[in-house]
């Protein structure tokens, strides 16, 4: 199998609609990092992202009588544009399914590309099963988004492309979702240049080949974040899967890791900023996962003096996220830390705490007056030096306060830093974290399955233009077991957190 895909790289059509994208130097980030970094830049597609060379190259190859039938798919994202693009080059009915979530964004580009959408479902796994019987009933071609050797093969033109730019490469960092590209990758550079490792970066929410290879084959993961959506797969394709365990480390070739670098939104929000300031280009998080998980490795490994590639996937951002990517990048960089502290309730407290933190430099502080003899506080406070000065800044205040450091807590950033403002004193309150589609109708559906009988005691929720909208429900329970078995009835996937520190602290 491996040889044949070399071949189908080495005789991929995809320079037809694609472009040889640039591999820029990172100067910043190198510095930074004491390596060598440059950014494979498939972000200057015409569709701003790799997929268009899988899905051009699949379709090209299709006998004439299947062109003419035409050709189907079912994307969210930038396979749905690459297909898109590929049917208006060739002249042939390309229709995208895509699920009913889908932002209205990318469903606009795929259209102006010519592409037929059919909007199928409320999640991804829908509306593909759908295109598949649809071509099956209508003789059109599926063309998938990965588990395929051509598609697979149109990606490997990006292996090909960096070699010829950059023979001294020791690392190629690659993110990972069906596996098409590290699968394209990893085959052209373990005929070529095997010397080179490539490792494979995962969003720590749907880290499928971690789980993959954790059981030794592929597995289906119960539910996926959808941060970054481009990657977001619940399964590894089998294809890709078959072609990495032929390359894996414990094998001849180069090495894929096994050891996959998973990455949190953090970071990934970390690494979004990092490629702005090298290039002035905003890729979504996808595009930014390879880069932050070359920050990681590099710190773990201590490399020093190496040549590494971090291929820049895609740059299909809805803008609308970015004041929430903002948001995180403090944190991702380690360059804020926020703490929940106890201080008296008294004249002076704020000036005397204040000058507790010696001069450093406060982004936030939230409070809210209290009959008690002591207040809440939650704050915000600047890091040049990372983890480091973290831990003098909690030891330090540890000393003087009762304090509990928030910078992990992810309901403390989502949704407790926003809701400050004195205690409901509700005894028999109980918080829930649950994750709505973001699509018309998802509150009154939640609501109707909770039912009438619930006090709604909190609600927090803001639009991250993600596919997910993450809320922060409270509800009054009153010891009452039809009541509290009703919760159990929210339609969503949701969590319990009542015991949550910041929900203790702030808001019970």
């Amino acid at each position: 199998m491996l040889s044949r895909l070399v071949r189908q790289i080495l005789q991929a059509t995809v320079y037809d609609v694609a472009i040889e994208t640039p591999l820029e130097a990172a100067p910043r980030i190198s510095e930074r990092l004491q390596n060598d970094i440059r950014f494979k830049r498939e972000d200057l597609q015409p569709v701003f992202s790799f997929k268009l060379r899988g899905a051009y190259n699949r379709i090209s190859q299709l006998e004439k009588s299947q062109l003419e039938r035409g050709v189907i798919t079912a994307s969210a994202g930038n396979h749905a544009q690459g297909v898109a693009l590929s049917g208006q080059k060739l002249g042939i009915r390309a229709i995208i399914v895509m699920p009913k979530t889908t932002p209205d964004i990318k469903i606009q580009a795929v259209k102006r590309l010519g592409g037929e959408v059919v909007l199928y479902g409320d999640a991804f796994d829908a509306a593909n099963k759908y295109a598949i019987q649809r071509a099956k009933d209508e003789g059109l071609t599926f063309i998938p988004p990965y588990d395929d050797e051509l598609v697979m093969a149109g990606q490997g033109t990006i292996a090909n492309e960096i070699l010829r730019q950059w023979r001294d490469v020791d690392y190629v960092f690659v993110a990972v979702g069906g596996g098409g590209l590290i699968a394209g990758v990893a085959a052209y550079l373990g005929d070529v240049a095997p010397h080179v490792k490539i490792i494979p970066v995962e969003y720590d929410e749907s880290a499928c080949l971690k789980a993959a290879f954790e059981h030794n084959e592929r597995v289906v993961l119960p539910q996926v974040g959808l941060f970054a959506d481009g990657t977001a797969v619940a399964q590894i394709g089998e294809k890709p899967f078959e072609v990495i365990q032929l390359l894996k480390s414990d094998q001849s070739g180069p090495i894929v890791e096994r050891d996959v670098v998973l990455v949190n939104t953090d970071e990934i929000c970390a690494a979004i900023k990092d490629t702005f300031d090298e290039n002035r280009s905003i890729v979504e998080p996808s595009g930014a996962m390879a880069l932050a998980g070359i920050k990681k490795y590099v710190e773990q490994h201590q490399l020093k003096g190496k040549n590494i590639v971090s291929i820049i996937c895609g740059a299909n951002m809805n803008f609308d996220r970015l004041r929430y990517i903002a948001e995180r990048t403090e944190l991702g960089e380690q360059r804020e830390a926020i703490f929940a502290v106890t201080i008296p309730e008294k004249k002076g407290a704020f000036l005397a705490f204040c000058r507790s933190l010696q001069g450093r430099n406060i982004t936030e502080f939230n409070y809210r007056a209290s009959p008690s003899e002591l207040a809440q506080v939650f704050v915000g406070i600047s890091l040049k030096n990372g983890e480091k000065e973290r831990h003098e800044i909690y030891e330090t205040l540890k000393a003087q306060y009762d304090v509990d450091d928030l910078s992990d807590d992810e309901v403390a950033k989502l949704h407790i830093r926003y809701l400050i403002g004195g205690h409901a004193n509700i005894a028999n309150e109980r918080l829930f974290r649950v994750e709505f589609p973001e699509r018309p109708g998802a509150l009154l559906n939640f609501l109707e399955h909770l039912g009438p009988s619930h006090n709604i005691t909190l609600f927090h929720y803001r639009n991250h233009g993600a596919a997910e909208g993450r809320v922060l429900v409270g509800v009054e329970d009153n010891n009452d077991v039809e009541t509290a078995q009703k919760s159990d009835n929210i339609p969503y996937p949701y969590e319990e957190i009542t015991h949550n520190l910041g929900y203790q602290r702030f808001l019970k």
